[in-house]
């Protein structure tokens, strides 16, 4: 692929490049901007989720709202890594940040959980492009030195969001209703599109002779339904339901199979076995992040407020993680921080299980997903420096791509899952709570596994 942007002067030998150097500067605020006005929305929806479902008589679709931006993100992943590798990242940034816009209007002024769910659809479209658009930016106009230390930033980015995300949320839902930390959150994107559209004017988007195959963008589209239509499906009663949502899961790894790396799904070793690695730390994490404003408030007792306490404690924990592996740079490889991050991982979500099954104290439950989010923060950012280590300029784009479709699907797939679980436990009388998290478990255990295979391939900083 030709380049497609002018690249930002090269620092000298003797100067050390830092993130606000006169030549990234502009691009690093806004890169920081932008993601913590996202973060500000998601910490807020999931603050207030079980009272949209509540309140829309919808809790039966409570996984699926946050199933469905990130089933609905891997279309817009795929065609805005093609899109970005052919003309460059500009258009396809405003395009994302227009349809994620979309989508908080009509979550906002969503009649039913229904309308709610096709409104997180839209959002879906429009964060899964950004995401891929951030990677390509990264990986065109940041040397790979500063590349750990951005990623860090775009986790500390989180950490203002998380210190009042969680408590403005539940206090705008109190005094002003639920719908305006979804409409409230449209003017803060507003804003962070002013802010990083300094940042985009020096990029000079340049034809590519690449194309990719059409067929990639149908089967994310296909994907992305069957990733919805699973707990549809399999959320039905006797065997039917069970046969119909096998036959969704069959049809997600069929399609998944066509949009990341050969290998990725048996953890080959090296950048399949990174993607992979990925993608099962997603599906433990945000099945976990999912559960625990719910099974807070459900188990014991507790506000909106104090619940959303725990997304505070694990955005601060994310962050600092992160910062720790930055700091550390090249003295912990990729694939140790890896290991060591899906290590934290598992355990913070084994020992949610049992906090959650004997009734202890909550506060055990929110410390338990701090450890989590202590992994998340350790291992995460590794893997996208590995992923870009094991990139070239021509295929840049589909790895940036890839690695966000399986972060993105793979939580939406055990989201998706975890909804068919949880409905099947109630009737059982199961609990529906231990039962879910067991399968965030389940996924943490495959995330351990995935990532003692990272070694090879993943570059030189990696072994």
């Amino acid at each position: 692929m030709t380049t497609m942007m002018t690249r930002p002067e090269a620092t000298t030998p003797t100067e050390r490049p830092r993130l606000l150097a006169p030549a990234y500067a502009a691009t690093t605020i806004g890169m920081f901007a932008l993601i913590a006005f996202v973060a500000f929305e998601a910490l807020a929806v999931t603050t207030v989720m079980p009272t949209v479902a509540q309140r829309l008589d919808g809790v039966a679709l409570y996984a699926l709202a946050f199933a469905a931006p990130l089933a609905s993100g891997v279309v817009g992943m795929v065609a805005a890594g093609a899109w970005s590798d052919r003309r460059g990242p500009v258009v396809p940034m405003l395009a994302s940040l227009a349809l994620f816009s979309l989508g908080l209007v009509v979550c906002g002024t969503a009649p039913s959980m229904e309308a709610l769910v096709a409104g997180r659809v839209l959002q879906g479209l429009g964060g899964g492009a950004l995401t891929v658009v951030l990677y390509v930016l990264v990986g065109l106009v940041f040397p790979p030195a500063l590349q750990p230390a951005l990623f860090a930033s775009f986790a500390a980015a989180w950490v203002l969001p998380a210190l009042f995300g969680p408590a403005l949320a539940a206090f705008v839902a109190h005094a002003a209703g639920w719908r305006w930390v979804f409409l409230g959150t449209v003017a803060l994107v507003g804003v962070a599109t002013l802010l990083v559209l300094p940042a985009l004017r020096g990029l000079e988007p340049r034809a590519s002779g690449d194309t990719a195959p059409r067929s990639r963008l149908a089967w994310a589209g296909i994907a992305a339904v069957s990733v919805l239509a699973l707990e549809l499906l399999g959320s039905g009663r006797g065997a039917a339901g069970l046969l119909a949502g096998a036959l969704a899961l069959a049809v997600v790894v069929a399609a998944l199979r066509r949009l990341v790396p050969a290998g990725t799904l048996v953890a080959a070793r090296g950048l399949p076995a990174v993607i992979g690695t990925r993608g099962l730390m997603s599906a433990t994490f945000f099945v976990a992040e999912a559960y625990i404003v719910f099974v807070l408030q459900d188990r014991w007792g507790l506000t909106p407020g104090t619940a959303g306490l725990a997304l505070t404690g694990v955005g601060l924990t994310w962050a600092a993680a992160s910062q720790v592996q930055a700091r550390l740079g090249g003295r912990i490889s990729h694939v140790t921080a890896m290991r060591v991050g899906t290590g934290l991982l598992l355990a913070g979500a084994g020992s949610l299980v049992v906090v959650v099954w004997t009734y202890a104290h909550p506060s055990l439950a929110m410390a338990s997903y701090v450890v989590a989010g202590a992994g998340m923060g350790l291992g995460y950012p590794r893997t996208s420096v590995a992923m870009l280590d094991a990139s070239t300029d021509r295929d840049r784009g589909f790895n940036s791509s890839a690695i966000s479709i399986a972060d993105s699907l793979g939580a939406a797939l055990a989201l998706s899952v975890s909804g068919v679980v949880f409905g099947t436990a109630e009737r059982l009388g199961l609990d529906p709570f231990v039962s879910v998290l067991v399968l965030a478990v389940a996924t943490g255990v495959l995330g351990v596994a995935a990532a003692a295979r990272t070694a090879a391939g993943t570059g030189s900083s990696a072994s």
